[in-house]
């Protein structure tokens, strides 16, 4: 067992391989939990570049030793350990990923810094526009509060599609 799983005593913990083995020299590990929207796009990263991973899921309502160990701020998912050190939060998540093996195709980001700025800016948006309000549209413990979450949704992907004009239709689907 790898010396962070013997000294955390988690010989135990759920695992689910992606990938074939990789060399120790360059080992990836993924805390994740299915349910994360986060979790899902540093999975997508990681597939996208042909990168193997050893997933190791977590419950959140009973937060692992391992996950505490390594996210001992925000204590939440995706984590990504490369050869045991740390990474946390989606998006630095992916940009180490990108640059980390920048020889392994495609690119996440694009090469020009202005237009990987522009990519950063639609990343943060799409984040805090549509991914959390729609984690809190299944979450809400109020249906007015699953409807403002809804109503942020529509208003974001409405920017993202220019679309000024298809507000009125999806203010209606939303009375209906």
């Amino acid at each position: 067992k790898h010396q962070y799983n013997q000294s955390l005593n988690l010989q135990h913990t759920p695992i689910a391989r992606c990938g074939g083995e990789m060399a120790d020299e360059d080992e990836l590990k993924l805390l994740s939990t299915w349910a994360s929207p986060w979790a899902s796009m540093v999975k997508l990263a990681l597939h996208l570049k042909g990168l193997s991973y050893e997933n190791i899921e977590q419950d959140l309502n009973c937060k692992s030793d391992l996950l505490l160990a390594f996210n001992p701020v925000h204590k939440k998912v995706p984590v990504l350990i490369h050869n045991g050190k740390p990474i946390c939060e989606s998006v630095v998540i992916i940009e180490y990923i990108d640059e980390a093996y920048g020889s392994t195709s495609p690119s996440l980001l694009p090469t020009d810094p202005y237009e990987r700025a522009i990519a950063r800016f639609w990343v943060d948006y799409i984040d805090h526009k549509l991914v959390i309000p729609w984690k809190v549209a299944f979450t809400a413990n109020t249906e007015e509060d699953k409807i403002e979450a809804i109503k942020q949704i529509l208003v974001g992907v409405n920017v993202l599609e220019g679309d000024s004009q298809g507000m009125l239709q999806r203010e209606a689907l939303l009375r209906w």
